[in-house]
């Protein structure tokens, strides 16, 4: 049967009207005119089978996995319909990657997991390639095969790059860098000392000795402390950690210090600071993970990477009644707040609502009008820790100061 050309149907116009006679295509056969379906599944089709130009700029677009590790990287290089062009293992060295990503050509769209190399690769290759995808490991493997190694992981990163099926995590340059290591500084070491503190507590408490309140920590009563223990091993092993407890407070204060200092740099922090119970190392907490208020549209995305969303599951939401198809009047479940999210910023916020919530001032007064309706307390106090981020989010964002007029109650 002879090709027609999209225009060989239009209003009834048949073959031999086109000259396909003269053309010595066989019209022996009379064809019934297109109708207007059959022409347009027609011209979809022709449009579905154009070839595009080997040089147009979506054929031309290369897809690279890497699957990182610490010796090796094994690349994977994908073309734009899915086809793997290159695998290749290369050293976790700054020359080869660069070099390799040189010798590359095309556009190319880069990917690799979140992990302990994925700040140093991102800043490698940023201002090399078109694009660069860090993403969320604990999202992409359940699109994972079963089966796999290293060739397998780079190929599917890749692959699932070019279907746009991956989770990114934010990385970005705002010149925050030294404040972002201070801030992980600080936190290792309040971490570790509050660490060694319940060793200090298990101690004792494993020998019947009660103790209360920060009295244990203190210098003044430490040798009556000591004299409790009448083990000389035990002794010994609690002189060792009251020594680095001593040692790892210094290193914590100068950490923060350190970390309030270089926060005064920023011009967020004046604004930030305005708000009640959000102290200069909180400030600077929060100046050195979220960098930027840009990242967040709206309040409930700056709640969700805080933890403070709501995760709500529903099921059978609609019922024919009569014929027609009506939404079911039911409540939605709630099973609690996200998992994903930034534990620094969760923590930074719930500290300054419990603060809030126990001390004069307007966060108080929103918190005791929340028990008035009958609320939980623990409710409220994450109903108060959300209208903290809010404000948060929103006075960052204008460079204003804080003003009570924000604590409106529909605002939460």
């Amino acid at each position: 049967m002879p090709t027609l050309s999209p225009k060989a149907g239009e209003k009834g116009v048949a073959p031999q009207s086109l000259g396909l006679e003269a053309k010595g295509w066989a019209t022996h056969y009379k064809r019934a005119p297109l109708s207007e379906y059959d022409l347009a599944v027609y011209r979809r089709q022709q449009i579905c089978s154009r070839k595009e130009h080997p040089m147009s700029p979506k054929t031309n677009i290369k897809y690279v996995g890497l699957d990182v590790h610490q010796d090796t990287i094994s690349v994977a290089v994908l073309d734009a319909e899915g086809k793997q062009l290159l695998y290749s293992v290369i050293p976790t060295v700054a020359k080869a990657v660069v070099e390799f990503i040189e010798g590359l050509s095309g556009t190319l769209h880069v990917v690799l997991e979140e992990g302990c190399l994925s700040a140093w690769l991102y800043g490698l290759l940023t201002k090399r390639v078109a694009k660069v995808i860090v993403c969320n490991s604990h999202k992409s493997a359940p699109l994972m095969p079963d089966s796999r190694n290293d060739e397998i992981d780079s190929r599917e990163l890749a692959d699932l790059l070019r279907m746009n099926r991956l989770s990114p995590v934010y990385h970005a340059d705002h010149g925050l860098q030294s404040l972002k290591d201070l801030g992980r500084s600080y936190t290792a070491l309040t971490r570790d000392t509050t660490r060694l503190k319940n060793r200090l507590k298990s101690l004792y408490r494993s020998q019947a000795i009660p103790h209360r309140g920060k009295t244990l920590y203190g210098n003044k009563r430490r040798e009556a402390w000591l004299e409790h223990l009448t083990n000389p091993g035990l002794r010994q092993r609690a002189q060792l950690l009251f020594a680095a407890h001593d040692a790892l407070q210094e290193l914590r204060r100068q950490a923060a210090h350190d970390l309030v200092v270089a926060s005064r740099k920023h011009a967020a922090a004046s604004c930030l600071r305005s708000i009640p119970f959000l102290g200069p190392i909180r400030t600077a907490l929060l100046i050195a993970r979220v960098q930027t208020p840009l990242r967040f549209r709206t309040k409930r995305q700056f709640w969700a990477y805080c933890g403070f969303a709501l995760e709500t599951r529903s099921s059978g939401d609609y019922r024919f009644d009569q014929g027609k198809l009506k939404r079911r009047q039911k409540n939605v479940q709630i099973r609690g707040l996200n998992f994903d999210h930034n534990p620094e910023l969760k923590q930074v916020f719930k500290g300054a609502a419990v603060t809030a919530s126990a001390c004069p001032g307007p966060f108080r007064d929103f918190y005791l009008a929340l028990l008035e309706k009958k609320m939980d307390p623990a409710m409220a106090r994450l109903t108060l820790a959300r209208k903290i981020a809010a404000i948060t989010l929103t006075l960052w964002k204008k460079g204003e100061p804080f003003d009570p007029k924000y604590l409106k109650p529909q605002a939460a």
